[in-house]
């Protein structure tokens, strides 16, 4: 009798240890970590990411599967190095199932190897190197809001057809400017044009006069800058008082921001022509989600804070959908249900990573056209996903078995 009591006690203290820790597990947040460069060179563009992705998990209610939802953030300082071991450190000690936003494409590569050993998922926003859904893609990893294919094929294709036919690149010295060059010399090329020079500078230039002289003595009609943030906007700025449009030279901004162009003024970058995945008065939709926004981080939001809100929502969806959030498992929910947002009708996530969105050739108004400071561009053309971004069987994914 004894030993069945015994039995007994020791059977009622496994359950109750096996209740308890399932309790606990059920209570234990879902964190979701934010790192950005949110200080230096692309400090302005990368601010309203969090608050984006506060929207997302407000949006859920707060929790999935009973689990408060926590946001991380930290600053990569655009550093590789720096970067990883944040990174590193959420996935390790403290819990974190999913990462997002990242920015500056060697920064992103960097995450990409440590999310990839962990076997966790980065939803990678502002990275632009098409090499995360190429030679560097993962199974738990994507590549949400746009690329430097899509950036080459939407805005070189357009201007060659224009009649725009040699080009001339202003580099930014890393792996973001190296792939956007790449790129979009291989559409332009491709097209009938030719490129008849180029220079790399090092990321966060203040003086870009060697450059931009070198550019106007090439004589080419375009003048690429394959560069972002403070960059792309101080070497638009100097390129004015060089007086290199009056020249008859134009400026194609391969990677540009509302807030970039805000930051310049109307006056500087009227007549630039642009790629982006996301405005925010392209619809009612797009406009009713600034005005949530705006009352967080009152600013304009550019296609990286409307990409981390869009990779943050659809991942808590299929957390959710999944009933866990074990990596692979809530991958294969993301893939399988259409991202629906206010930047994205019926988008699918492809097998390499890839968000396959239309994306939308713009082109920024002269003052004369613009009714208020945040009225800044005019839609060209909407372009198809499947016109925008490079084909899956193109891409040396290792995943995809040709």
């Amino acid at each position: 009798m004894r030993e069945a009591s015994l039995n007994r006690v020791v059977a009622g203290a496994v359950l109750a240890a096996l209740f308890t820790a399932g309790s606990a597990f059920a209570q234990a947040p879902l964190r979701i970590g934010v790192v950005a460069g949110f200080s230096g060179v692309y400090g302005d563009l990368t601010a309203g990411q969090y608050e984006a992705a506060q929207m997302a998990a407000d949006e859920v209610g707060g929790k999935v599967l009973g689990r408060p939802i926590e946001i991380l953030q930290a600053d990569h300082q655009n550093k590789p190095d720096v970067g990883a071991a944040i990174v590193r450190k959420w996935y390790d000690v403290d819990g974190v199932s999913m990462v997002t936003g990242i920015d500056t494409s060697s920064v992103g590569l960097a995450v990409r190897r440590v999310a990839a050993e962990k076997g966790k998922i980065d939803l990678n926003v502002g990275s632009a190197t098409v090499d995360l859904t190429g030679p560097a893609c993962s199974a738990t990893g994507a590549s949400w809001a746009y690329d430097t294919y899509a950036l080459a094929q939407v805005t070189g294709s357009a201007l060659v057809k224009a009649g725009n036919d040699s080009w001339f690149f202003l580099t930014a010295d890393y792996a973001f400017g190296h792939a956007l060059e790449r790129d979009v010399t291989a559409v332009v090329t491709a097209a009938g044009g030719k490129v008849v020079g180029g220079v790399k500078h090092p990321i966060s230039t203040q003086d870009f006069s060697s450059f931009l002289l070198q550019a106007q003595a090439s004589k080419a009609k375009i003048i690429a800058l394959a560069n972002a943030g403070a960059d792309t906007i101080n070497s638009i700025k100097q390129a004015t008082e060089f007086g290199i449009g009056k020249g008859g030279q134009k400026l194609a901004g391969l990677l540009v921001f509302t807030s970039d162009v805000q930051a310049l003024g109307l006056n500087a970058a009227q007549g630039l022509v642009l790629t982006e995945s996301f405005y925010w008065d392209l619809n009612d939709q797009t406009r009713e989600w600034t005005a949530k926004f705006r009352k967080r981080k009152d600013k304009v939001p550019n296609m990286t804070t409307a990409g981390v809100y869009s990779a943050t929502l659809h991942y808590l969806k299929a957390v959710q959908a999944a009933g866990t959030d074990e990596p692979k498992a809530v991958m294969a929910k993301m893939r399988e249900l259409p991202i629906n947002d206010m930047m994205t009708k019926d988008g699918k996530l492809r097998e390499d990573g890839r968000v396959m969105r239309d994306m939308y050739l713009f082109q920024v108004k002269a003052p004369s056209e613009s009714k208020d400071k945040d009225d800044i561009y005019k839609l060209i053309a909407t372009v198809p996903a499947e016109q925008a971004f490079r084909p899956l069987k193109d891409g040396n994914c290792p995943l995809i078995k040709n």
